[in-house]
């Protein structure tokens, strides 16, 4: 028997044999897409050294190699998300799952940067296909809220534990076999859950009301671009009051500035605005962006400080990375309880306010290995970031309207891939930033030698390679110290960033409601009509 629930929320299709235990299977199939599309944001990261040595980018090539995936799917979120509520949210993630293998075989093989960034730019495609399509359906799969709280939990645990999992599969398959099975990996887990998710996956819409305002997603994508752009060239030689830093960010702001009007006047908006008046809602999201930007920005630089060094190789650095994904393993488990016996303010404070310790502890680190401290700084650091996304996403995911599922979820997995392309971008920036005048400071280098090393510490060791001498040994121990200074600054700002946030927390509920929303009745007509459903297959 086939059945099909409708409400104000839009229409839930449930296919043959599909009985609402079959609930928890669907969850298992969005965290497995989830994993891959989180995975892809930081599994290149640990073979990058490898991508220079093979494609030999330029800078500028480099940092759009790493970038174009988060901030594409950033840019296209709210339009497929928008998209699913029209023509099918299953449909989406499928057509997102088929885009994704192909452009990994793209990417896996690319002769040119250039190639790999497009193949890069194909995989957000792909991902803001997928990521929007699995929050609403779990918005539309688990209408009460104590049993949401436990499915947001196991899915925001496998956010984290993609984001973290990805440098370990990364070393390891750069060990063994080359940089390109970084994307390879993907098409096989692909061709799976093609097939899996036609089955179990219940297709669901919006109401459809309206025309889709396409003119106003590219309008954001343009303005999200622009900002991050400016970002990256004043954090870069250029320096903050330059032109080339000044003129995108300022383009950025009014395009945004442009679009936030124009959703505002039109009718059938791809983003209600007045989303943004619930205060719960808007913290969430701001909690989530600022939990990503630490996550991923220091996952980069953490990766690069134990290979460049430490001296580690890029499997023994995915290692030392695992504490983080055993702890987010934990976060998630108990999430729900916590956010009970705690409610969303309490353990999202504490969550930031654990994390910034454990990441001030890490300017303990110097040019010398210390393991135990390492092990220890990443359990918190994973347990912190873990908790504040549970409790942020679930806070989100309730707090908006049940009607407005699709635009929530664009809302909350545009907030996860723009936090991950800021952490690069700001980060990164304020690394280098700290790390080139360093650099330059080195005595007893030829300005030209110290001029190369200043673009990064893989640079500087090339540079260092090929003076040779005491002269080379000079600059590869200056650029190694300069490293770890501008590490340690960049811990002390992000520090300062999570404890920023921990702040907002404070405008975030003070209790958990584990009763279903009541604004306007529709959540629990939506439930009851589960319930009867449920009921009546099971008596015919």
């Amino acid at each position: 028997m086939t059945g099909t629930t409708t409400s104000g929320l839009g229409r839930t299709a449930l296919g043959p044999g599909h009985r609402e235990t079959n609930r928890w299977a669907v969850l298992v199939v969005l965290c497995a897409s989830l994993m891959l599309v989180a995975l892809d944001s930081t599994v290149l990261h640990v073979a990058v050294p490898a991508v220079s040595e093979d494609l030999r980018p330029g800078a500028v090539e480099l940092l759009w190699i790493v970038d174009a995936y988060p901030l594409v799917a950033a840019s296209l979120l709210i339009l497929f998300g928008t998209l699913g509520d029209r023509v099918g949210r299953r449909r989406i993630l499928l057509l997102g799952y088929a885009l994704f293998a192909l452009a990994s075989a793209v990417a896996a093989f690319a002769p040119t940067p250039e190639v790999l960034i497009c193949a890069r730019a194909l995989l957000g495609v792909g991902g803001a296909m997928i990521m929007p399509a699995t929050l609403s359906i779990l918005r539309h799969v688990f209408p009460d809220r104590r049993e949401r709280a436990i499915a947001i939990g196991a899915w925001s645990a496998v956010a984290a534990i993609g984001a973290a999992v990805g440098p370990l599969l990364g070393g390891f398959l750069v060990q063994h076999f080359w940089w390109g099975s970084v994307f390879l990996v993907n098409i096989p887990l692909m061709a799976i859950s093609l097939p899996v998710g036609r089955y179990l996956l219940p297709e669901s819409t919006g109401d459809g009301e309206g025309p889709w305002d396409v003119l106003g997603a590219l309008v954001a994508a343009l303005g999200i671009l622009c900002l991050v752009l400016g970002v990256k060239r004043a954090g870069g030689d250029t320096g903050v009051a330059a032109p080339e830093a000044v003129v995108p960010f300022l383009a950025g702001v009014g395009l945004i500035s442009l679009f936030v009007r124009r959703q505002r006047r039109r009718r059938h908006p791809l983003v209600d605005m007045r989303l943004f008046s619930r205060p719960a809602f808007s913290t969430a999201v701001g909690c989530i962006v600022i939990a990503m930007l630490a996550l991923v920005g220091l996952a980069l630089i953490a990766v690069q400080y134990l290979q460049l060094v430490l001296g580690l190789s890029p499997l023994e650095a995915g290692l030392r990375l695992l504490p983080l994904t055993f702890s987010a393993i934990v976060a998630g488990l108990v999430g729900s309880k916590l956010l009970r016996r705690l409610g969303p303010r309490t353990m999202v404070i504490l969550g930031f306010a654990s994390t910034a310790a454990g990441v001030l502890v890490l300017t303990l680190m110097g040019q010398h290995d210390r393991p135990a401290l390492l092990t220890c700084c990443f359990l918190v650091l994973g347990f912190g970031i873990q908790t504040t996304l549970f409790a942020s996403y679930e806070g989100m995911l309730s707090d908006a309207p049940a009607g407005q599922a699709g635009g929530a979820a664009a809302i909350g997995e545009t907030s996860y891939q723009l936090g991950a392309g800021l952490g690069v971008a700001i980060l990164g920036s304020v690394m280098n930033a700290a790390y080139a005048p360093a650099v330059s400071r080195a005595p007893g280098i030829p300005q030209p030698s110290r001029d190369s090393a200043q673009h990064s510490l893989g640079e500087a060791y090339e540079v260092a390679s090929g003076l040779g001498g005491p002269t080379g040994a000079t600059l590869r121990q200056a650029a190694r110290a300069a490293f770890v200074h501008g590490l340690h600054v960049t811990l002390v700002v992000s520090a300062g960033v999570l404890l920023l946030g921990a702040l907002a927390a404070l405008r975030l509920p003070r209790t958990f409601d584990g009763c279903e929303q009541r604004e306007d009745g529709q959540e629990r007509v939506l439930a009851e009509g589960e319930r009867v459903l449920a009921t009546a297959r099971s008596g015919s």
